[in-house]
This record gives structure tokens, sequence and C-alpha cells, in this order.
């Protein structure tokens, strides 16, 4: 009898899966069902006992170091459901369902060090390293996910298309993937299949094909950590599942809200000034940097706990230094194995901490009396929303364009606005007449007149300080040069098809 949709696996630290059913016994001693070589864990530590509807209950088996389910510790038979995070000593293990044909699929992985076997002549085969994923229904036809672990990249693909992607293991040649693609798919397979093996080998999925990861230049130093998904799961556990809990979002969100009423407050009331501290603009541009750098860290950390909590590791996290300037990052591309949904909160979650982190420093600058010390928390502000107004823009690929690429459902979102705005604003020829693109479109616009508008408000604050240094006319001069070059962004999107109009 096949077991029910819902049933039940745990996914081991290896990730082998185990199906829970009946009676599962868990522990270090050779008998039990679940072995791990662990020294935490007890001979025979807990079991796991499942009814015929697919619920499941964990009890702990009198064990040395107790049984913890979600970081609460399993005194009596406790249900556990999909997600639940079981921890036994040291070794954690995780609760899943067996998916349904119309759901997401788990991911397939083939790790860097695993051997492929090898053929003579030209036999096309992917290059080990690589996980592929089927998303849930809604995610549309490109539902499948293919990515390589070595760089991050990844390819989305068709269900057709990731069948052929389990032929090319090298083990057939170029003749016979074409005939066995014949064969699967009809007709249409061939084709499918040269336009497939162009799309890998391009993007360094395939054995012999030129590797397009990015190689650091001299210019630039990277320092990795690949431990930090540790880090982020104890973050998560010891305070950041209070932080996302409906308590904590709200307080977030109220902290965001009023802080940033609270800086515009600021700004019009001349509360501070950018980069300067105690009437000192190299001071207040050092404060700014470091304030930009810590602002960074907490960004990142908040996209590695938000993956944590939904029970992804992070491949790394590091800091990579580019000239002189260093910036943090975390690894977050294991999120595109989760549904769009999650993958929306993952992303924001680095915006979001910038506003609340903004918001809190602007209270904190409301609070201080003039001096010093208002004048860092101030810098400490700017630089959070300067950091949340730069992710958010949506044009450029940032956290803010990949929550409306989700969002939207819009793949090649800003190129295919860009384009139709072209197109409209020219009166040239149109493929497409899309509603989302126009509005994507002006607020592409929209942002960056914003954007430019509130940078030439604030360069206004310099021009008595710069007065005194130089002449008058030479300090306006240079300022409209900025202001000209501030305002780049809208000319390419309008004033460029406008002036190509007017050629006409």
């Amino acid at each position: 009898m096949p077991a029910p949709v819902h049933a039940l696996e745990l996914i081991l630290p290896d990730r082998r899966r185990v199906a829970l059913v009946d009676e599962v016994t868990i522990g270090r001693a050779a008998e039990t069902m679940v072995r791990l070589a662990d020294p935490t864990v007890s001979r025979l530590h807990a079991v796991i006992r499942s009814g015929g509807d697919g619920a499941a209950v964990l009890s702990d088996a009198g064990s040395s170091f107790g049984t913890w389910l979600d970081g609460q510790r399993v005194d009596a038979p406790t249900p556990v459901q999909a997600g639940s995070r079981i921890r036994l000593g040291d070794a954690e293990l995780v609760v899943d369902r067996r998916r349904g044909d119309d759901e997401a699929g788990h991911t397939l992985v083939v790790e860097p060090s695993a051997t492929v076997a090898t053929s003579i002549g030209q036999r096309p085969r992917m290059r080990p390293g690589y996980a592929l994923k089927r998303l849930d229904a809604r995610e549309g036809n490109r539902r499948w996910v293919l990515k390589d672990l070595r760089s991050g990249r990844f390819v989305r693909l068709s269900g057709d298309d990731a069948e052929l992607v389990s032929l090319v293991d090298g083990s057939r040649s170029l003749a016979e993937l074409v005939g066995e693609a014949e064969r699967l798919q009809g007709p249409g397979g061939p084709a499918r299949l040269t336009l497939l093996l162009a799309a890998l080998g391009a993007r360094g999925f395939l054995l012999g094909a030129d590797d397009e990861r990015p190689h650091a230049g001299r210019l630039t130093r990277q320092l990795a950590w690949s431990g930090a998904a540790d880090l982020f799961d104890g973050v998560y556990r010891h305070g950041g599942a209070a932080l996302l809990s409906c308590r904590g979002l709200l307080a977030l969100g109220a902290v965001a809200t009023i802080g940033l009423a609270v800086f515009a407050f600021l700004v019009i009331g001349r509360y501070g000034t950018p980069f300067v501290v105690a009437h000192k603009v190299g001071l207040g541009a050092v404060v700014f940097l470091l304030g930009r750098l810590a602002v960074a860290a907490v960004h990142e950390t908040a996209h590695g706990v938000v993956m944590a909590s939904f029970g992804r590791r992070v491949r790394e996290a590091g800091v990579k230094l580019v000239l002189i300037f260093p910036y943090v990052y975390v690894d977050t591309s294991d999120a595109w194995f989760e549904p769009r949904r999650r993958r929306i909160a993952i992303t924001a979650a680095g915006p979001a901490s910038d506003l609340c982190l903004g918001g809190a420093f602007a209270l904190c600058c409301l609070a201080a009396g003039p001096g010093a010390l208002r004048d860092v928390v101030f810098q400490l502000a700017s630089g959070a929303y300067v950091g949340a107004f730069f992710n958010l823009n949506p044009l450029v690929q940032r956290d803010g364009y990949h929550i409306l690429v989700d969002a939207l459902r819009e793949p090649g979102l800003r190129r295919r606005a860009s384009a139709q705005l072209r197109s409209r604003i020219t009166r040239g020829p149109r493929a497409t007449d899309s509603p989302v693109l126009n509005r994507y479109a002006l607020l592409c616009v929209m942002w960056s007149a914003l954007g430019a508008s509130v940078a030439v408000a604030l360069s206004l604050r310099y021009e008595a300080a710069l007065a005194r240094v130089v002449p008058a006319p030479v300090v306006w001069s240079a300022m409209s040069l900025l202001w000209l070059a501030l305002f780049v962004p809208v000319f390419a999107l309008v004033g460029a098809p406008l002036l190509q109009r007017l050629r006409r």
C-alpha cells in the first residue's frame, strides 16, 4: 500500500532520508534503526512512533543529554511535523514530508568530490558539484532549479530539460544523446537537447566547457568562512526565533516605521550632517564607513538567520576587499531551492534589518543632546538608510529587484521593462504591452528621481563650508556637475529614448 502523501521522513546529517513508519529508534548502538556515530548521543537516545495517518510522536528514551524539539526539551511524547528540528546531543535531525507530484521535490545533490565514469570520445557529462530540485507547481513551467555548488550559479529549467539533464552523465555519445532525447520527447527532443547543452556549456556546468566563474584579481581579496551556517543556526535558536515571531516582527515594524519618520524630521531640522562629526568631515567619514560596514554585517546576518529559520544552511560567509573598501557577504544562493514566498522573506530580511537599525539609531539621535554622540548616531542612521535605499533600488540587481521578480513572477524584469519603455517613448514596434512592465518602468524612473533629489538636497548643506575654502562660482559649478551626474539614470531611462523620438 503506498504511503500517504503527507507521510513524514527524517533527514539525517549526511542527507539520507528515513521514512517514519511504525517505530524508529535513534541512538549510537548498532541495533538502532538510525545510528548516529556521535559521543554525545546515547546508545538508545530517542524513539519516533508513527500512526497509519502519517502523524508521528517523539519520545526521549532516557538519554544522558536529553532530546530537544525546536529548542524545547522533550519530557513527554511530543508530536512532530514537517520542518521540526530534533537535537540529540550535538547531532541535529530535520523532519520533512514526502511530496506529491504537484509539489516541490527533494534536492538531488552531486557533491564536488563525487566520481564520474569516464569514456573515450566526446561524451558530454555534467561537471561534478551540482544540485537539481523541482519547485512547486505555482512556480510555472520552469519550476526546476539547477545549481553549481562551486560558483552558486543557477539555471531555471523546464521539466523536459530536467529530464534531459539526467542523461548527460558521460555514458552516451552525442549521437546516442540525440536518439535518446527523440525517444523520450518526440521530434522536438533533439532541438531541446541542443539548446540545453549550449546553455549548460555557456554557464560552466559541463566538463570541458569554459568555466565562467569570476576570478579574483589583484585588486580583490576574499576571506571566506565555510562554517558560518552553525553561527546563523545558533543566532536563530538564541533570540532570532523570538524576533521572527509575530510579536517580534510587529515590534521591529514599529521601530522601522517610526524611525523613518523621525529621521526625516532630523534631516529637515538639521540635527546632523552626513560625514561630519564634531565639526570634522574626516572623522565623520570614518564613522560613516565603519557604521556602514557594521550595518552591512547585520544585513547579511539577517539573510542567514531567516534561511536558518526555514531549515536551509548558507554555503559560506566572509569579507571581500575591493581596492581598499571592505564589505561582508553571505552566500544565500540555496534560497532558490525554497518556494517563492520563502525566497521573498529571505531576500527582504536584509533591507528590513537596514530599516530597523536606521529607525533605532534615528530614535537615539532624537533623544541625544547636541554634541559628538548625536553626530555619531546620526552617521549610523544615515549609513543604515543609505544601505536600505541602495538595496531596495529596483534598477540594480539587489534585494529589491529580486523581491519584485519573485513577487511579479517576471524573469528578466529590468531588461524587458526598459525595452518596452523605450518602445513606448520612441513609438517603435512592441512585442508586448504588459501593464506590469509599464508600472515597473515608472517605478524605476520615480525611484531614480527621488534618490537624485534627496542627494541634491543633502549636498546643499556643504555649500557654505565649501564657499569658505574656494570661490562661490567654483562651488556652484562643481555642485551643478554633481547634480547632472545624479540624474544620469533618469536621462538613460527617459531622455535618451525621447531624443531618439525627436530626431525621427
